[in-house]
C-alpha cells in the first residue's frame, strides 16, 4: 500500500477583532511594515494576525503546538490573480488565487454592517493597486 503526502492547497484563516490601533500590534508585525506605507486595517484571532497597508498584506501565521513557530506571508496587491469578496450573515469572506497559484481563504466572523463596509473598502484599495 502506498502513501501520498498530502499537501494541503489552500489556507483559511479566521479573523474576529479588529486592531484598533498601531500600537497595539506586536513588534514583530509592525517590522514587516515599511516606513512610507500605510497601514489601513488590522485583524487579530487567538494566534494570528493580519496587517492591510496600501500596498501589500502580511499575514502572520503562528502554529498552536510550538509556540515559537510562526509563518510569515508578505503578499503584495500586484500578486493576486484572482479575488473574489462574499458577504454572508455576520461574516465577510476574502478569496484569493495568487499569481503562484497559491490559494487564501480569509474570513471575518461577527461582522456588523459597518465593519463589513470597512471590509469591502480594503478590498476595493487591494484592487485598485493591481491595475
Amino acid at each position: 500500500m502506498a502513501y501520498i503526502k498530502f499537501k494541503e492547497l489552500s489556507k483559511y484563516f479566521d479573523f474576529k477583532k479588529e486592531v484598533l490601533s498601531v500600537e497595539e500590534l506586536p513588534e514583530y508585525a509592525r517590522e514587516y511594515v515599511e516606513e512610507e506605507e500605510k497601514i489601513i486595517l488590522a485583524y487579530k484571532n487567538s494566534k494570528d494576525y493580519i496587517v492591510f497597508t496600501d500596498k501589500k498584506m502580511v499575514l502572520f501565521d503562528r502554529d498552536t503546538m510550538a509556540v515559537y513557530y510562526k509563518k510569515i506571508h508578505m503578499i503584495p496587491y500586484v500578486s493576486i490573480s484572482t479575488s473574489a469578496i462574499n458577504f454572508k450573515p455576520g461574516k465577510v469572506e476574502l478569496l484569493l488565487s495568487l499569481d503562484s497559484g497559491y490559494q487564501l481563504h480569509i474570513n471575518f466572523i461577527e461582522m456588523n454592517h459597518d465593519k463589513k463596509e470597512r471590509i469591502k473598502q480594503v478590498y476595493k484599495i487591494m484592487m485598485k493597486t493591481k491595475i
